[in-house]
Parts: structure tokens; sequence; C-alpha cells
């Protein structure tokens, strides 16, 4: 895929052109206006990579003559600018989407994604497969048949332009300008090579269907897959090799996530205590009997942020403390000398908390918010321990409970899958009643059990209690766990739109970095004024409103958007560090569908958000499915 890359910044540029290249992307480098506009029309490029403030042609009117020249392919536009003014300027001149600066690479590789998905077509998979062959965009990775295959990225680039366009035929002067900049342009023998090293590759990797056919006197294309057998259930000892190969890929991902968060707790780490200064100021003006309702109101509005903010940050108990300033603060009530003492110990308080270092998020913290589904198993010692030996290579987590007792304990973490060994020595009724308390207390998870035998009978009142899988011994542990791959979730998140509106721009990043890694795209807003604006303009799957804002509430705008047809049904969830029966109650009678506690917790809000986004669209999927009975 070829990208076209608008910057006038040269660190910046130099920074993008090494990132997207490491993920095989062949970029043109522009460095201004006019010169990006005439190799946009003289060249094939499947996005154009835009900033906002260039020279000789700013981004805005460059994409409207883009448009009107009848260039269609995507525009993302990189803004400086957070003006809500500035976006809708760029979308209305034609860009399909922006990031705004300074942005996280992650997401703008996953929206450089997402544009070329859309730009080939609605249904474009995300993995591109060609019979047992596989390249996965994300990841940059080419397996077959779960082994992975080592190509360069001209050969890599080859292989997906050929999988995203199959019907197609490309001349080798096409797929130099698809692979290859202006300044590097090779002969065609060049093309002819990197074919046949390509296909030495896949011959190597055991394909021996060839991929590509010649068209004598045109050029290339890709051969129509042949029919394969039906594939083993048993995987061979490399193909695990190669499945745990994938799972220490995911492990390098999370350790990368890990570093993205702890870099925002980096960041702002220092600027906590600055934060301080303002309720000192209060404390000096108590003193000396001068306080204005504006300085107070700007300490309670600061109290507020760090309040919801610092139990994000490691700080729980700086959290407290700035909630009790908060509610010292709030109000027109006359603060006297015993509230200007109980602010000062409270300040001591808060900067001796803050004085202490940030407690970095951990591997372990860090993989509660990555999608690996975790088994609860109840079995004997020496099985379970199989399990767990093989259980990364399968994408899963293995708890492991030795009895009912322990089992209780376990429950507490929600496992997504419940595996029960019915003892053999034991009565069939003893395994059926742990059923029927499992179901109990996890009425969502699918629960498989191992028995001793094979009858009828006993499957049949397995089956009334809801086991969704039965397995019987002697059962092998690859048995096991395509048994749970078939039951277990799927690991794919929502693409979907979150929109998060906070006056607090520390807790607007935080949230921004919970829900990015699930392939969430994220809008953020701090100014509530400009609500509606960016709601009209993102069109979020799921709203994120802090409760207490300054000019407009969480509360008024959840009448507002619950006032109008368009966004009746759009699920709304509010974020608050009050969490008293009234605070709640007026949250659900404004129209809120959920509401999360400050300091948020990571695992808990990515639940809650995912959660609402699956029901919002079931719901939807039920509504056409009945209309068309209706019809």
């Amino acid at each position: 895929m070829k990208i076209l890359l608008i910057e006038d910044d040269t660190p910046t540029a130099a920074m993008l052109y090494e990132v997207l290249t490491a993920q095989y992307y062949t970029v043109e480098l522009a460095a201004d206006g006019q010169n990006g506009l005439a190799l946009a029309t003289s060249c094939n490029f499947d996005l154009i990579l835009l900033d906002l403030l260039i020279p000789k042609l700013d981004g805005i009117n460059l994409c409207r003559q883009l448009r009107a020249q009848g260039v269609q392919k995507p525009i993302l536009l990189l803004t400086a600018k957070d003006q809500s003014a500035d976006v809708v300027k760029g979308l209305d001149a034609g860009a399909d989407d922006y990031v705004t600066k300074p942005y996280d690479i992650s997401e703008l590789l996953a929206r450089i994604r997402a544009l070329l998905r859309r730009g080939q077509t609605e249904l474009a998979p995300a993995v591109l497969m060609w019979e047992n062959l596989c390249v996965n965009p994300v990841s940059a990775q080419v397996t077959y048949e779960g082994k992975l295959i080592s190509l360069t990225p001209k050969e890599y680039g080859l292989l997906g332009l050929f999988l995203r366009h199959p019907r197609r035929v490309f001349s080798r002067s096409e797929i130099i300008d698809r692979l290859w900049s202006i300044d590097t342009t090779p002969s065609e023998g060049t093309v002819t090579n990197l074919i046949k090293d390509l296909r030495q590759k896949l011959k190597a990797a055991g394909m021996s269907a060839d991929l590509l056919e010649t068209v004598y006197g045109l050029g290339y294309r890709l051969k129509t897959p042949p029919k394969t057998t039906e594939t083993k259930t048993v995987l061979s000892g490399e193909q695990r090799g190669e499945r745990h190969k994938l799972a220490e890929v995911e492990k390098e991902k999370r350790q990368t996530a890990l570093a993205s968060v702890n870099k925002v707790i980096e960041r702002y780490k220092d600027t906590f205590a600055q934060r301080v200064i303002l309720f000192e100021q209060v404390e000096q003006a108590l003193q000396l009997g001068e306080l204005q309702p504006e300085l107070r109101q700007r300490a309670n509005d600061e109290a507020h942020k760090l309040a919801g903010t610092l139990g994000s940050f490691g700080y729980e108990t700086g959290s407290q403390l700035a909630q009790a300033i908060e509610h010292l603060l709030m109000g027109d009530k006359p603060l006297g000398s015993k509230e200007g003492s109980q602010l000062s110990k409270l300040v001591t308080q808060l900067k001796e908390t803050l004085s202490k270092p940030t407690t970095p998020v951990t591997t372990g913290q860090l993989e509660k918010l990555n999608h690996i589904p975790l088994v609860l198993v109840i079995n004997d010692e020496s099985f379970s321990n199989q399990l767990k030996a093989e259980a990364a290579s399968w994408g899963v987590q293995i708890e492991v409970a030795a009895n009912w007792a322990i089992a209780q304990q376990k429950i507490s973490q929600s496992p997504q899958a419940v595996l029960l060994n019915f003892n053999g020595q034991e009565p069939i009724e003893n395994g059926l009643t742990l059923v029927q308390k499992l179901k109990e207390q996890l009425p969502n998870a699918p629960i498989l059990v191992i028995a001793e035998q094979d009858n009828l009978r006993e499957r049949v009142a397995a089956a009334r209690l809801g086991v969704q899988r039965y397995l019987h011994k002697p059962v092998a542990i690859t048995e096991v766990f395509e048994a749970l791959t078939q039951v277990l979730p799927q690991s794919q998140v929502p693409q979907a739109k979150v929109m998060v509106l906070d006056d607090d721009p520390v807790a607007l990043e935080l949230l921004s970095n919970l829900l990015r890694p699930w392939g969430l795209r994220v809008k953020t807003l701090q100014d509530s004024q400009k609500f509606w604006e960016m709601l009209v303009v993102t069109k979020p799957d799921l709203l994120v409103i802090d409760l207490e804002m300054p000019t407009y509430s969480g509360i008024d705008l959840c009448h507002v958007v619950r006032q109008d047809p368009k966004w009746g049904n759009l699920p709304i969830l509010v974020v608050t560090a009050h969490t008293d029966l009234e605070s709640i109650q007026q949250v659900f009678a404004a129209g809120a569908d959920d509401f999360i506690g400050k300091p948020v917790v990571g695992p808990e809000l990515v639940t809650r958000v995912i959660s609402r986004i699956d029901r919002s669209r079931l719901q939807q999927e039920l509504k056409t499915l009945g209309r068309r009975i209706g019809s």
C-alpha cells in the first residue's frame, strides 16, 4: 500500500516515514501543498496523510482541490488545532478523518488501516486469506498453515497488493508505481525478480500451489485458490511452536501498550504538585479574609478534576483528599477559620501524598485490559498443569481450583468459561449440583464438563442444566482447547467510535489510553460548550460524559441528547466522583444508561463500554429484523 505524506515539519515527517515504512507501507514525501497536489494528481496512492498547516497551499484548500479534480482516495488530516471549527472545515473540504497532534502512533496506524479498508470496499476483510495463506495487516505477519513466513517489505507489499485486488491484472510498471517511491524507481526486471523471490519463499514454507499466474503481454494476477481439504484439528509440534511465537508477538504488543500507559503517568507525575498551588492560594486568601468567588470556583473545579484523576495514576489517597477539598469549597456557604483549618490540613496531606513516587502499571494489570479469556478449571492438579502449559499458545488464561472451596474464591475473577471435571468416584449427581451452583453465580459463562462415562442419561441431565460442551475420558489436551475455542466469545474488538467529554485534559488522555488498545476510535472533547457540534461531526456509538463540568453539566447534556430523535437511543456512560444515591438517581433520570465511579478502574471501564456497545448493536439488529418480518 502506498501513502502520500504531506508534512512540512522535517522531524515529524522523518519520524512518520520510519514508522510507516516499518509497517511495510511505501511512503512518498511532500513538504508543501503545491508539491503534494502535483504528486496526488499524477501518481496512484492508496491514502493521503495531510498536515493541516502547510506552506504554499494549506490542507483545507488542498483537500478541496483534490476532490474537485476527482481524486477520491482517503485523506487523513493531521492537525495541531483541537478546535471543532477546524475539524468541520477539514471534513467539509473532503477529508475522511482526522487525528489531533500530539497523537498516539498506535491510534494513527489504526486510523490508517481503517481508511485503507474503507477505500477498498466496505466488506474488505481485516485479514487477507488465500487457501491456508494468511496476511494480517495489523501485525504485518504472514503465515501459512500457522507457520510464520519472513518476507521483505517489498515482498509483503507485493503479496498484499494481489490479495486486495484478486481479479485485477497488474503490469510491471503498475507494480513499480504501487511499491516504489518516485526517486527510487527500479527497472521492470526488478519486478520479475521480486515475484520470483516471493514464489520461492511461499514454496519453502510448504505452499505447493502457485499464488500468482502470468498473463502474457499484460502482467500478473492472483490465481483462484485450489479447493482445500478439511483442516486437521490436531496440531503438530511445529505448529504449536508457531502458535507460541504468535503468543510472544502478542506479549510484545502488551509490553508496548504498557510502555504507552506508563509514559502518560511519567509525563504528568510532576504536574499534580503544581496544581496544588491553587489550593494554597485559597488557604492564604482565607487567612487574610480576601477569598474571592472566582478563586474559590477555580479551586473547586481543580479539586474535582484531581479527585477523578489521581486515583487512576496510583494516588488513591490523593483522590480522596481532593474530593474532601472539593466538598469543602463547593456551594456559596461562607468559609471561616474552621474551614480554613480543615483546608490547610487537607492540602498538607495532599502535598505529602503527591511527594511520593507514582505506581507504574504492571504487566498483570495490563493483561486485564487485553482480551485474553480467563478459564476456571475445577480439576485435579496434574491435568490442570498440562492445560496451563498449553494455554498461552491457544490465547487463553487458566486459573485452577482443586476443589469447590477454592473455586468459590476464583469465581470473583469473573472467568469467561468454566471447565469442570466430574470425579468418577463420586455420584454423577454431585457433579450436576456443582454445575447448578456455577450457573447461579456465573449465568453467562459457558460450562464444559469432562465425564468418566459417555451415556445419554448423563448428557441429557447436563444439557438441561445448560452445559455447552460435554467431553468424556480419555480426552486429549487439544480436544479441550478446541472445545473452549468454540464456546469462548470471539476476541475481536468492536469497530466503534466513543466520544469522551471531560473538562480535565489529564482525565481525557487517561480514558483514551484505556480504550484505544481495544481498537475503539476515541474522540475527546474538553469544552462542553462545543459538545453538540462535535457530536454531530463524530457520530459516536457511545458517549462517556463527566458529571460535573463548567457551563453545562453531564446531566444537562444527557437531557439534550435524549430530546433529539436521532440520538434518543445513543448509549451514555456517565463518569462521576459522586456515587451517592441522590446523584446516581439524577444520572439515570436524565437518561444515562450506566455510570462508573471515579477514580476510574481500567478493566471496569472497558467492560462497561464494550458491553453497552454490543447491547446497543444487538437491539438495532433486532429492530431491523422485526421490521423485515413485519414487512
